[in-house]
């Protein structure tokens, strides 16, 4: 029964309108509805959203519960959820596909790809929202803040474009900060390693993913940490 869910969800996403797939990584072409190829690099605003808005991207989005959240507080703004896991991205653009949010759309990719579906400045944020810390030195590049997703992110991140971590990890914060303190070209702006013990600086920072709130349930702490890449 669980595969079968899984496959209609696969099948469903071919259908929606807010969702784009790269199905090979070996070969990374966009396809829509009705999975027809589609070109938006350098075109996700005037040519998908349909306006010059910010663009704003969240990686390893899950269920995408915080662009969804983002593009309800923002809706002057242009929020694209990405992940590789088609079940997760069905959740999100069912959600919100029902709650019209024309602002908030998803990408299904690996991200390692994502550079061939942005153009040279095209998003204005990123938001890394509890990601896998992939504890483990042998997998430290795929850690989204480590030193060869920030290359990726050069690629259509505008000068100066801001990057936001949020995470319960100890070890994916240390590691972070390390990454960051190795590279000249980044410039720390904000960090907290307990957002939640004084008053918010960020109204951002108040939406709480189904995995954010189980973590603070367990009595972790949320760390958060925002810087721009140049």
């Amino acid at each position: 029964m669980a595969r079968r869910n899984k496959l209609r969800k696969f099948s469903d996403l071919s259908s929606f309108k807010n969702v784009f797939q790269c199905f090979d990584p070996t070969d990374p072409c966009l396809v829509g509805m009705g999975n027809t190829k589609v070109d938006l690099k350098n075109k996700w605003c005037s040519d998908h959203f349909k306006n010059d808005h910010p663009l704003i991207l969240e990686l390893a989005c899950g269920r995408g519960e915080y662009s969804i959240a983002l593009g309800k507080t923002y809706p002057d703004k242009n929020f694209i959820g990405v992940d590789v896991k088609g079940a997760r991205i069905w959740q999100g653009a069912v959600n919100s596909r029902d709650q019209n949010l024309e602002n908030v759309a998803f990408l299904r990719t690996r991200i390692e790809k994502i550079d061939h579906f942005f153009g040279p400045e095209e998003v204005d944020e990123i938001w890394i929202t509890f990601p896998d810390p992939f504890e483990r030195a042998s997998k430290a590049n795929r850690r989204l803040t480590y030193h060869n997703f920030h290359d990726y992110y050069r690629n259509f991140l505008k000068p100066g474009g801001i990057v936001q971590l949020k995470t319960d990890s100890d070890s994916l914060w240390e590691n972070t900060l390390e990454s960051l303190a190795e590279d000249e070209r980044i410039s720390i702006k904000y960090q907290n390693d307990n957002i939640y013990a004084q008053e918010l600086d960020f109204p951002e920072l108040e939406i709480k993913t189904y995995y954010e709130k189980s973590h603070l349930e367990k009595g972790r702490l949320i760390k958060y940490i925002r810087y721009t890449i140049h």
